[in-house]
């Protein structure tokens, strides 16, 4: 005796699955295509240095936004200068905001790709998704950004920015309550 057991859904082995009903050839050429980019686009979003370059150029931009909202709150005023045109102070207003944009988004660029790199590298290495790969990666990162302060330096970075990291990470982690 036989034991056949229908489904209401029928199921292919991955990549023998049979092409959508109604495509003509040069619609189903480029449904392949769309396919094939499809994975191509997933496997390249899974890369660290993937990862690692979009969270340097989000860190870039948030660190540009916020040096750009605390210009307001300068207390050097270049408009308050009484010894330049009108046009003049504007211009030295927008320069001066323009490098403390550049300045502060390169440093939250660099610290995002570096922590995000290195918590990818050290997720991989363990092929594990939990808190150990963001504490780690914390401890790691800290200890690269304050190397040239010595040794005491380092671990102190090290131990702030993976406390840090483990902050967040819970923050991140934690349950959702059956209310929502």
């Amino acid at each position: 005796m036989v034991l056949e057991i229908k489904f209401l859904v029928p199921l292919y082995p991955a990549g023998q699955e049979p092409s959508p009903p109604g495509l003509s050839s040069d619609e189903l050429q480029a449904w392949e295509q769309t396919k094939k980019m499809e994975k191509f686009i997933g496997k390249a979003q899974e890369s660290c240095i993937v990862k690692s370059a979009i969270s340097g150029g989000m860190g870039f931009g948030m660190g540009a936004f916020f040096s750009m909202m605390s210009t307001s709150f300068a207390y050097d005023d270049p408009l308050s200068r009484t010894d330049m045109s009108t046009k003049t102070k504007t211009i030295e207003m927008f320069k001066d905001m323009g490098r403390g944009m550049w300045r502060t988004g390169r440093s939250f660029g660099k610290v995002g790709a570096l922590y995000s790199g290195i918590e990818c590298i050290i997720e991989s290495y363990r092929a594990k998704n939990d808190m150990t790969n963001a504490v780690a990666g914390g401890f790691v990162t800290g200890a690269i950004l304050a190397r040239n302060s010595g040794p005491r330096g380092a671990l102190a970075g090290a131990v702030g920015f993976m406390a840090f990291s483990a902050a967040i990470e819970t923050f991140l982690r934690r349950e959702t309550s059956d209310d929502d």
